[in-house]
């Protein structure tokens, strides 16, 4: 099979200047996905990414980018809206994570590119929704990785204060949280984004080790709070009510958005058709176990009401029953691990999406470029660097988190609305992983989506809103002037869109064969 690339001038009309559809036409084309496979292998004849990712890795990739974030970071905030009810919470983000998991895995079998639910949309429901959920990643990916980072200088303090030394709040918080710039939180993404650069290959393995060691210190943390566990700081379990446990789920759904990091590996697994779907579900096994774990002994040890504006929380637990330094200081250093490699595989997601839409020409070509020396997209690694750091620097956590979290729930309903579109219309394609129970779960999953879209706040809204205004401009400015699926004549966008993958191939076999 044959599966030319979107390379130089379009077809079909003269003198090479491509006779654009009209605009609704634009924004309902389709990219083949025998196209995205295509690029995947070839990145239009220039460097390409290295294929180095195992299982374990993607697995690790996955719990790295999503392990941590709502226990380490925004527990504080999110406890005084449920009450003792915040490991329902937890649980409620986590259905809402897994239908959506679920639907990812789908799609990751079989579309291994990596543009994670961008070209899923794009191979689905066309240019204009695939735009709009590449600009919601964009605020999903970029502002999660700064709202991550502004957390570590909480942890920072707390491994500082052993030593009886903490930094000032005028270099360790942001402007509107009692300080000037958050320095740890910037220093954490500069150092991420040099690892990037470096190399894959080693980011993950790196990753893989943080991982570990953060996983063992949540264990540890619910070792020593169940030994100062109390039932009676379970009642009431809902002082708050039901809506409060809801709100609480719309603002901890923040801490499962990792899990999609694995797809955006697409173009750097091995296998990716069997893997990334494997990856996916195990990991959200794992995190999902772990947090209504930590919740609950969290909650057995202290009262809701302790938890209201306490920053570090699961340090301050530990430092009060053990009264033991060391222990503090082997948590709080942890801690900052566990953000460390929240920041890096986040911040490799970013990089990755932004590339697959750099290749389609909606965004500008240096997000594109790979470096043939270390395979990686050097330039748009430190551009979207530089951007986090100065954000994650000058931004308080909570507005960031809030929306995070409504960039990241529009972008899971457009997957599930993707994986029972492709059902319907290409019932043929290959699929290493089926969505059980099709299509009520998909369904469910697009629908607690957007009743936890709906619980967030109008001030989240009106940011989201002032967002995609934004993003429509860009659009018009850039994207649709530039885009090369929308650049291809009719006769090449109908034979690309006609051919198929056979069921046999996979992305090693595809490489051979459009060569």
């Amino acid at each position: 099979m044959t599966v030319p690339t979107l390379t130089g001038p379009a077809r079909g009309a003269p003198g090479g200047t491509p006779a654009r559809p009209a605009l609704g036409a634009q924004l309902l084309r389709r990219k083949p996905i025998a196209q995205m496979v295509s690029e995947a292998e070839n990145n239009g004849g220039g460097p390409r990414l290295v294929r180095s990712f195992g299982v374990l890795q993607l697995t690790m990739i996955s719990v790295g980018a999503t392990l941590g974030t709502g226990i380490l970071v925004i527990l504080g905030e999110s406890v005084p809206l449920a009450g003792p009810a915040i490991w329902i919470s937890f649980a409620i983000a986590g259905l809402a994570a897994l239908l959506s998991a679920v639907s990812y895995a789908e799609m990751a079998g079989m579309v291994p590119a990596a543009g994670s639910s961008y070209s899923y949309t794009y191979a689905t429901m066309g240019e204009g929704m695939a735009w709009i959920c590449g600009w919601c990643l964009v605020l999903e990916y970029a502002v999660s990785v700064a709202a991550v980072a502004v957390g570590a200088g909480q942890y920072v303090n707390e491994t500082l204060a052993v030593f009886g030394s903490v930094l000032p709040d005028a270099v360790s918080q942001p402007p509107g949280a009692g300080g000037v710039v958050n320095i740890p939180a910037m220093v954490i993404v500069v150092l991420a984004t040099i690892l990037l650069v470096r190399g894959a290959k080693e980011s993950a393995w790196i990753n893989t080790t943080i991982v570990i060691i953060k996983v063992g210190i949540l264990l540890f943390f619910c070792a020593v709070a169940f030994t100062a566990f109390n039932a009676g700081n379970f009642e009431p379990l809902l002082p708050m009510g039901a809506a409060g446990v809801s709100a609480a789920a719309s603002t901890v759904f923040f801490s499962y958005i990792g899990f999609d990091a694995a797809s955006t590996a697409g173009e750097e697994a091995r296998n990716p058709k069997r893997d990334l779907p494997r990856a996916i579900m195990l990991s959200m096994l794992i995190v999902t176990t772990i947090y209504v774990l930590v919740a609950v002994a969290a909650i057995g040890a202290r009262p809701w009401g302790w938890f209201d504006g306490t920053d570090a929380a699961l340090v301050r637990i530990l430092q009060e029953i053990t009264g033991q330094p060391w222990i503090v200081l082997v948590f709080a250093a942890g801690a900052v691990l566990a953000i460390a490699s929240i920041v890096l595989i986040v911040l490799y997601g970013q990089t990755r999406i932004l590339m697959s839409m750099s290749r389609d020409g909606l965004i500008p070509k240096i997000f594109g470029r790979v470096s043939r020396r270390t395979g990686t997209p050097v330039a748009g690694t430190l551009l979207v660097g530089t951007a986090v750091a100065l954000t994650a620097g000058l931004v308080p956590l909570g507005a960031l988190a809030d929306a995070t979290s409504i960039g990241t729930l529009f972008a899971f309903a457009l997957v599930n609305v993707a994986v029972i579109y492709l059902r319907r219309t290409r019932p043929e394609l290959e699929r290493t992983f089926r969505v059980p129970l099709f299509p009520l779960t998909p369904i469910m999953g697009a629908a607690m989506c957007a009743f936890l879209m709906a619980n967030l706040g109008a001030d989240t809204w009106v940011v989201f809103a002032l967002w995609m205004l934004v993003g429509v401009a860009a659009y018009f400015g850039y994207g649709r002037r530039n885009s090369r699926v929308a650049a291809m004549s009719r006769e090449e966008y109908r034979e690309l869109s006609g051919k198929q993958l056979s069921p046999q191939q996979n992305p090693e076999t595809t490489k051979a064969e459009i060569s």
